[in-house]
């Protein structure tokens, strides 16, 4: 691959519904890493589950916004391996928390299948999975 290939293949990531993904994936960021580190910094022994939950979500959203953002092949295949992982988790910690709200004092990002963010933590990583595997299919049929 060419180095103006690779750099189409980049810019692909981040095109169209790309960049919303980057945008929604930087939020989330700046929400759960927030968060987390404010509710681990002043009242961790209260729900060390809860927060340590959402501290690993915040990174999650920030590899994935890193990857979308750095594009090309290796990122993409990246980024879609951690979605997958990011909405394993989503619906995991979800159904934990209605199973098994005791467990839980306290909410993470990722409690009730998002419901405290809108749901996004959960249409979030099924959006990005259904646009990286489309954006590889075009990639796929411009070569």
């Amino acid at each position: 691959m060419t180095s103006g290939e690779a750099e189409v293949s980049r810019r692909r990531l981040t095109s169209g519904p790309g960049t919303l993904l980057v945008w929604l994936y930087g939020v989330m960021v700046v929400g759960a890493v927030s968060r987390s580190a404010f509710q681990i910094a002043t009242e961790f022994d209260r729900a060390p589950l809860a927060y340590s939950l959402s501290a690993v979500a915040g990174v999650v959203y920030g590899f994935i916004t890193y990857s979308l953002v750095r594009g090309g092949e290796t990122a993409r295949r990246v980024a879609l391996v951690c979605c997958v992982a990011e909405l394993v988790g989503v619906l995991t910690v979800g159904t934990w928390t209605l199973v098994e709200p005791s467990a839980f004092p306290d909410a993470t990002v990722w409690s009730d299948f998002g419901m405290g963010y809108v749901f996004i933590p959960v249409l979030l990583p099924v959006s990005a999975i259904y646009w990286l595997r489309k954006s590889r299919a075009r990639q796929e049929d411009a070569a």
